[in-house]
């Protein structure tokens, strides 16, 4: 594996510009009925129904929560883990894969406006809910405990409540692409990739399999998982675009089939309803953030660590938009970051340096010989994870 350059340095100054523009990427939310509706508001009570029907094939009964009453009134923010899934897409087939795509959408319906915080791939964070204490890329949450493991390690993470997610397969997302007959974009950038040609600035229209592989390169953008964040998102949004035009409803049927195969969410069909009746003027403004992570090797494996100023950062941000009073971040990745700076670890130091995983409580590194099995969580053992503990030189 290659080392990234310029590590250890923070990303803010490069993409902080990019990331004040307004994208309609509050759709992402509202992408499980967008199509369904505008079809009920088109159609007939046949139609809508059809669209109940592929929605309530979506819902994930196993991590239900109550939905309050007046919950989605209009009237009080909310927070959803938006997660992208890369399985069934090109060369991807394993059942149950990483979440290469990690936001959390915060809907403020007082300011009108809705919050993307991204989250990188490879931050390193806490598996809440494995059998014993164990470090990973915040990534393969979702591959060792499900949607549970992934809701609860990011709430850890950030220290906001979050009880609710919606996850798309990637691979579905290329049929969805095919079915709307294909996007137009402009790419961002010019690279080549899984066979496909991209040219900076020019208007190119992608099937789904053209689409996905735009979205997925990595490595070839100077701005890293970053840059590849801002293609997702440029491709999700025009996809809701023209899943929700006027011509892609002749499709409809073939379209409501793939969402119920490809989407999954613990939000009911009753409460996606409410979101998009009562929380139409949200979408008036958006504002994109994300953690600005310092580059490190730990196993030699790649990570990003978040400084705990940062972790507070966004924390104090996603509190107030939710309505709730800030507190003191506390968890494993600020003990983690305080036992680092107590040996010598400095945030933002251009020079190469070693992270090292403690274990909890202890002086001593994590342990790298616990079992595939004691690092799972307790209702689920699907899936592989990144390296753990240990040290590494990083950048």
């Amino acid at each position: 594996m290659n080392k990234q350059q310029n590590s250890g340095q923070s990303r803010v100054e490069t993409h902080s510009a990019d990331y004040t523009k307004k994208r309609h990427v509050f759709a992402w939310i509202l992408s499980v009925v967008a199509v369904f509706a505008v079809a009920a508001g088109l159609y007939s009570a046949y139609v809508y129904f059809q669209a109940k029907n592929a929605v309530d094939k979506t819902y994930d009964s196993k991590n239900s929560v109550t939905v309050k009453k007046g919950e989605f009134n209009g009237k009080h923010s909310f927070a959803v883990l938006l997660l992208g899934t890369d399985t069934g897409a090109l060369d991807r087939t394993e059942k149950m894969g990483n979440t290469d795509t990690i936001i959390v959408a915060v809907v403020n319906p007082k300011k009108k406006r809705y919050s993307l915080i991204s989250i990188p791939r490879d931050t390193l964070a806490q598996m809440v809910g494995a059998k014993s204490y164990t470090m990973e890329k915040i990534n393969a949450a979702y591959s060792i405990g499900g949607a549970k493991m992934a809701m609860k390690s990011v709430s850890k993470l950030i220290n906001v409540p979050i009880k609710y997610y919606a996850l798309v397969n990637m691979g579905g997302l290329m049929k969805m692409i095919r079915y709307v007959g294909g996007i137009n974009i402009k790419p961002l950038l010019s690279f080549e990739y899984s066979g496909y040609v991209f040219k900076k600035g020019k208007l190119t229209h992608m099937g789904g399999a053209g689409a996905l592989a735009y979205s997925r390169m990595r490595y070839e953008d100077p701005e890293g998982d970053y840059g590849r964040q801002k293609r997702q998102r440029q491709v999700i949004t025009a996809l809701v675009k023209k899943a929700v035009s006027l011509n892609s409803l002749s499709n409809l049927s073939s379209i409501l089939k793939t969402v119920s195969s490809n989407v999954k969410t613990n939000l009911p069909f009753s409460a996606l309803q409410s979101i998009v009746v009562n929380y139409r003027s949200s979408a008036a403004t958006e504002k994109s953030d994300y953690l600005h992570g310092y580059s490190t090797y730990i196993d030699e494996a790649s990570y990003q660590v978040m400084a705990t100023k940062e972790l507070q950062r966004i924390s104090n941000y996603v509190r107030k938009e939710l309505g709730l009073q800030t507190e003191t971040i506390s968890n494993a990745e600020t003990y983690q970051n305080k036992k680092n700076i107590a040996n010598g670890f400095k945030f933002g130091a251009s020079e190469d340096q070693t992270y090292t995983v403690y274990s909890k409580n202890s002086t001593s590194s994590q342990s790298s010989e616990s079992s595939d099995t004691s690092s799972r969580s307790d209702e689920e053992q699907n899936g592989g994870a990144g390296g753990n503990g240990g040290s590494g030189g990083g950048h």
